[in-house]
C-alpha cells in the first residue's frame, strides 16, 4: 500500500513540475496565437506591431471589455523613450509588481505603433473610463510633451480608424485630462487649439473613410 501511494506522489509530482516548466511556453502560444487572429480580423487597419502582454494582474489583467464608448489620448511622460521601451515596461510589471499600468496601444517617435493588448479586454490607462474605452499612449521626444509628425499622423490615423472600427463618434475621443483632470497628455491639455484640430483632421479621416467604403 506504501509503495502505491509513493507511486501516486512521484506521478502527481511529475505533473506538476511538467504544468510549471511547460507554462510559459503555453501562455507565450497563446499569445501568439491572439496576435494571428487580431491580425486576420483587423484588415484595413494602420501597420501594427502586435506584442501582446502576458496576462497578469498588473499590466494585462484579462478582464472583458464588453463596449467601447470612447478613444482615450494619453502621452508617456518619458521624454526620448521608444514604443518598444514602453511596452516593455507594462510587461515588466508583472515581475516588478510596483503599479498597475498598460494601454492597448503605444504610438513611437517614428510613427510605429505597438499593440499591448487586446481590443477586447481592457487596460489600466484611464482610471475610471477603463471599462468602456480603448487607450492610445504616445511617445514624446521632449518635456513639451508635442509630438513628432510621425507620431501624430499615426495618432490620427489608428484613431480614425477605431472609431470607424467600433462606431465610435469623433466627440467621444477624449484626453486622460477629461477623465480625472491629469495633465495628459501634455501638449493637448497646455493648448486646446492643438487638440481641437486634432480632433478635426480625425473626423475628416472617419468621413473619408466611409466615402471610400461606398
Amino acid at each position: 500500500m506504501l509503495l502505491v501511494l509513493a507511486g501516486i506522489a512521484v506521478i502527481v509530482l511529475v505533473i506538476a513540475g511538467y504544468r510549471l516548466l511547460f507554462a510559459p511556453f503555453r501562455e507565450e502560444e497563446k499569445s501568439q496565437e491572439a496576435a494571428r487572429t487580431f491580425e486576420e480580423d483587423w484588415e484595413g487597419a494602420p501597420p501594427l506591431d502586435v506584442q501582446l502582454l502576458t496576462v497578469n494582474e498588473y499590466s494585462r489583467p484579462g478582464t472583458p471589455l464588453e463596449k467601447i464608448n470612447g478613444i482615450v489620448i494619453h502621452y508617456t511622460a518619458n521624454p526620448g523613450s521608444s514604443a518598444q521601451a514602453n511596452r516593455n515596461y507594462f510587461e515588466g510589471l508583472k515581475d516588478e509588481h510596483t503599479t498597475k499600468a498598460s494601454s492597448h496601444f503605444v504610438i513611437g517617435l517614428e510613427g510605429e505603433i505597438v499593440q499591448c493588448i487586446p481590443s477586447s479586454e481592457i487596460s489600466y490607462a484611464s482610471n475610471d473610463r477603463n471599462n468602456d474605452t480603448l487607450s492610445i499612449e504616445c511617445c514624446h521626444p521632449d518635456e513639451s510633451g508635442k509630438f513628432t509628425d510621425a507620431t501624430y499622423q499615426s495618432l490620427v490615423d489608428l484613431t480614425a480608424w477605431l472609431c470607424q472600427r467600433f462606431e465610435v463618434p469623433t466627440e467621444n475621443i477624449i484626453r486622460h485630462y477629461d477623465v480625472t483632470g491629469k495633465e495628459c497628455p501634455k501638449y493637448f491639455v497646455d493648448h486646446e487649439d492643438a487638440w481641437r484640430q486634432f480632433r478635426e483632421e480625425v473626423s475628416e479621416a472617419v468621413s473619408a473613410g466611409k466615402e471610400g467604403e461606398k
